[in-house]
């Protein structure tokens, strides 16, 4: 099976002729006006003909639905694309999906932890970090804290915050 990463959820019809409203849950929702296709999680392909944007929602008309009932039973569906489709990234740019799952490593090798999950606060993203002891470790997502990310070798090395107490 393809790798996917979900990039919205299905809020309601639009309009009568079968148009979905569509929240991104992306850094790149602009990436909706270039698509061919959507998948859902429970195997269909969805082709699409049209896309816009109105009121930070995209509109989708897809080729598989024609009226307001048919895109009424996609409401609360979420919406995935091969990972392969996934815009370019910048240098020292990362997806959140390839770091999930990352050892990280103090600077002298020391173990900290897994990478569970990304938080995206505005200001900064922050690391949550799962210890050996299964605590969780908060860790700001700043150049100060995080000294090197390589996804290849499924590794982030960090200088932890001074608050994050010692074992």
């Amino acid at each position: 099976m393809d790798k996917q990463i979900c990039i919205g959820t299905i809020v309601a019809p639009h309009g009568v002729r079968g148009d979905i409203r569509i929240l991104p849950q992306t850094e790149h929702p602009e990436q909706f006006l270039d698509l061919d296709y959507l998948l859902l999680d429970d195997g269909r392909t969805l082709h699409i003909t049209n896309a816009r944007f109105h009121k930070r929602m995209a509109l989708v008309k897809c080729r598989e639905v024609n009226n307001m009932n048919e895109a009424e039973l996609l409401r609360g569906k979420k919406v995935f694309i091969r990972t392969e489709d996934l815009p370019e990234l910048e240098e020292g740019e990362f997806y959140v999906a390839d770091l999930l799952g990352c050892n990280v490593v103090e600077e002298n090798g020391a173990a900290v932890g897994v990478l569970k999950d990304v938080i995206s606060t505005g200001s900064n993203d922050v690391y949550v970090v799962t210890a050996a002891d299964n605590k969780e470790i908060l860790i700001p997502a700043l150049k100060q804290h995080v000294k090197e990310i390589n996804p290849e070798e499924r590794r982030i090395v960090v200088e932890l915050p001074e608050w994050v107490d010692e074992k």
